[in-house]
């Protein structure tokens, strides 16, 4: 096994395992209770080859066998600066181990790691607080939908409007279908759009296509299309452990009216179901925002997640986000520039923005 040691004490080696360690790595967060899909090793593959960041990837060992670990990507950047995060452009990431004392060990690695690259701070995006010292912010949730064999449990459970929302969509020449690269293009072209109204970077194509690659049997895109062929609405979920796990999701605005993702969600609910996954994470929504309302019409519940920090050489905690008012500006021009442009220029700006 070839390791570079960071930290040793009589019982438990930190180290930074490479691609050769892969197996082992994910072999530990299959059987870990409280692992999630970002943790898996093949993130860190696609964010050093896509993006061409440096990557640690520490474990803890213990006679020799992993029992803990913890994914970090260092993004160093003119625009925002140099910061190290678990897990940068997913829901969330950090430690998973079930002691704490590993927990600590491994914290305190990550940290040590920022010191030595000099980063402004350590971002961990976390689903429960690692240490009580450490700043951080709850304005970031959790939705989960639990889910059952029949998917007409699911239904019955909606209120009376909810299902008249739905079935009043399919109406309208609207249909779903799903699969995997055979719909990468029409999925990007409706991100693209989406987020290019959102005033946000669009990441390169090939980031998606390498996810596809890496997880071929983990991973699948639904897209709704209006009258047969026109891409309106569209996600690309992952599936790992019984759960589904909710990446991305968009939609047109100019087909906004015809309210797509009550048909394109109705759908990804009941191909889980249908599939035997017990339970679907729609992904991470602000706290009391329009993404929380529409997911909690689906009975979906709320668990706080919080983005814990590490401050180095920063003072105050950072605000990478929409709702900071520099960013106002900025946002105002990308929404004016032509969508096909942004494809080109954004993947530039948003490899470095966690």
């Amino acid at each position: 096994m070839s390791e570079s040691s960071i930290l040793i004490t009589p019982d438990i080696d930190v180290i930074q395992c490479d691609d050769s360690q892969a197996g082992e790595w994910d072999h530990y967060l299959n059987n870990a209770s409280d692992s999630s899909f970002y943790q898996l090793s093949a993130w860190n593959r696609i964010n050093k080859k896509q993006f061409s960041h440096q990557v640690y990837n520490l474990a803890a060992l213990e006679h020799g066998k992993i029992v803990g670990v913890f994914p970090l990507v260092f993004m160093n950047s003119l625009l925002f600066g140099k910061i190290i995060c678990s897990m940068p452009y997913v829901n969330f990431g950090g430690p998973c181990t079930n002691n704490h004392i590993i927990e600590r060990k491994l914290l305190d690695a990550a940290i040590d790691i920022s010191k030595e690259n000099n980063v402004d701070y350590l971002e961990m995006r976390l689903t429960k607080v690692i240490d009580d010292n450490l700043p951080n912010k709850q304005n970031k949730i959790s939705m989960t939908l639990d889910l059952s064999e029949n998917p007409d449990d699911i239904w019955n459970n909606f209120n009376g409007k909810h299902r008249t929302n739905i079935r009043r969509v399919y109406k309208n020449s609207v249909e779903v279908r799903s699969g995997q690269k055979e719909l990468l293009d029409d999925f990007y072209t409706v991100l693209s759009e989406s987020w290019r109204s959102l005033g946000t970077p669009i990441y390169k194509k090939k980031y998606f296509s390498s996810i596809l690659d890496e997880f071929p049997k983990e991973t699948r895109i639904f897209v709704c299309y209006h009258k047969g062929n026109v891409p309106i609405a569209a996600a690309f979920n992952g599936y790992h452990k019984g759960t589904v796990e909710g990446m991305w999701a968009g939609g047109i605005a100019k087909y906004r009216g015809l309210q797509a993702n009550y048909v394109l969600y109705w759908e990804m609910i009941k191909h889980a179901c249908e599939q035997g996954y017990q339970s679907f994470h729609l992904g991470r929504s602000s706290a009391n925002s329009g993404g929380e309302q529409f997911k909690k019409k689906w009975k979906a519940n709320s668990k706080q997640l919080y983005w814990q920090y590490y401050l180095n050489k920063q003072q105050s905690l950072p605000e990478l986000n929409v709702n900071n008012p520099k960013f106002q500006m900025a946002i105002k021009i990308w929404q004016k520039i032509p969508t096909k442009l942004t494809t080109i220029i954004g993947p530039f700006v948003a490899r470095n923005i966690p």
